[in-house]
């Protein structure tokens, strides 16, 4: 069992080994049948719900019903933009911005690489909420990729499966649904994103704690 307790993660300077290995997952299509245990699919995101989970208590008095859940939402735009071989993403709902990943090892990744070869993305870091679930809706209708995992805190690298998304549609996940943001096949993307205000977030670091780099496959699916 893996422990990664009150790490500080920098995400915009990550920390990552040289030379590590690739954890290739597959690649499927998302429907609703094959994404009903991650989430659920998304065509009108301004009422689709988004689910927030009651607080727990340790007690045998239970909570009141309606309470332990009334935090309410932060929503707003999720950018993300390749920039050569690294992928950027900024959550301007919750005011943070990230280095998602890479198209090659990190060492040999240049922001200003006019050629990069964006068949996959190597992404170092992923987390869950375990209280609410979030929206992503691709606003420029264009295709994207969801990587995702559906177990709890033992998660491994063979647990994690890639959606295509076409872009007709976006997704909400469910709560405790490991991710790490959306890949977008276009160059730039934004995102519709709803989320719980008052969010925890459990990270896993897959270099630190696994020695790999997960390799998500980036390519259309007919």
């Amino acid at each position: 069992m893996s422990q990664n307790n009150d790490v500080r993660f920098d995400y915009m300077n990550p920390q990552v080994p040289e030379d590590l290995p690739h954890f290739e997952i597959p690649l499927i299509k998302a429907t609703p049948e094959s994404f009903a245990a991650y989430g659920t699919i998304v065509t009108d995101y301004e009422k689709h719900p988004v689910p927030i989970v009651t607080w727990p208590h340790s007690g045998w008095r239970p909570v009141d019903a309606g309470t332990g859940n009334e935090g309410g939402y932060k929503e707003g735009i999720f950018e993300f933009s390749w920039q050569g071989d690294v992928l950027i993403g900024e959550n301007k709902a919750v005011q943070d911005k990230y280095i998602l990943g890479w198209s090659t090892n990190p060492e040999k990744a240049k922001l200003d690489n006019p050629t990069p070869d964006r068949s996959r993305l190597l992404v170092w870091h992923a987390n869950h909420h375990p209280d609410g679930g979030q929206l992503f809706y691709p606003l420029d209708k264009q295709p994207f990729i969801a990587a995702l995992a559906n177990t709890g805190d033992d998660m491994q690298p063979e647990d994690w499966v890639a959606f295509y998304c076409d872009g007709s549609f976006g997704i909400c996940i469910h709560p405790g649904i490991w991710h790490e943001a959306i890949v977008p096949l276009t160059t730039k993307a934004n995102f519709y994103d709803k989320q719980g205000a008052v969010h925890a977030r459990v990270s896993a670091d897959f270099p630190a704690e696994f020695g790999v780099l997960l390799s998500v496959p980036l390519k259309h699916l007919d």
